[in-house]
């Protein structure tokens, strides 16, 4: 099963630059933790080298709609298609240097199933209560009476935020642009954005 099984449509409304994590590079990462689908509480700063944390709105599951007018949304459509291509570019990312791991705010039990629908060879991490949110005031959206996370990909390096991708578009190609950002950096370069 690859990002291609997935395909988007093809007049997905872009989201635009709205500035909402214009203040993130340098901000340092409190050491928080997450409940994880590897079965072990995650910290997103106790990571050697580079942390790739994508941060999605929510995952669709097989037989289950998604909310009223979710392709409307611009940037809200294609988290399972972005999880795989993370998935696919697993070991060009892990030889650039980086972990990847993915956050959400829906449950880890929910997670779970993606992750073994998926054969995600990485963890999916919960934030049910927006903490990553609050801490770093990042953009949410609200759908069908729930709050949800923008899309975007934060790059956390010894406990700083070095880089943020947002907005994230499309997000299927979004593994490659993580990748070739990482790529444009040695392990040992230069602090940047």
């Amino acid at each position: 099963m690859s990002s291609h099984d997935f395909a988007l449509p093809a007049d997905l409304p872009r989201p635009t630059d709205d500035g909402a994590c214009a203040h993130l590079p340098g901000m340092p990462v409190p050491p928080l933790t997450f409940s994880s689908t590897s079965g072990e509480p995650a910290s997103i700063v106790a990571v050697p080298d580079r942390l790739v944390l994508y941060v999605y709105p929510m995952t669709g599951r097989p037989g289950v709609s998604l909310p009223d007018g979710w392709d409307l949304i611009p940037g809200a459509r294609g988290c399972t298609p972005e999880a795989c291509a993370f998935r696919d570019h697993q070991a060009e990312l892990t030889a650039a240097g980086a972990t990847v791991m993915g956050l959400s705010s829906q449950s880890t039990e929910y997670q779970r199933e993606v992750v073994s629908r998926l054969h995600l060879p990485f963890p999916l991490l919960s934030d049910p209560d927006m903490v990553l949110a609050q801490e770093f005031g990042l953009p949410t959206f609200s759908v069908d009476d729930r709050l949800l996370y923008s899309r975007l990909t934060l790059v956390i390096r010894n406990s700083v935020v070095e880089h943020v991708f947002y907005p994230v578009f499309p997000p299927d190609a979004h593994a490659a642009e993580v990748l070739a950002w990482l790529n444009t950096r040695s392990r040992g370069g230069e602090f940047g954005g």
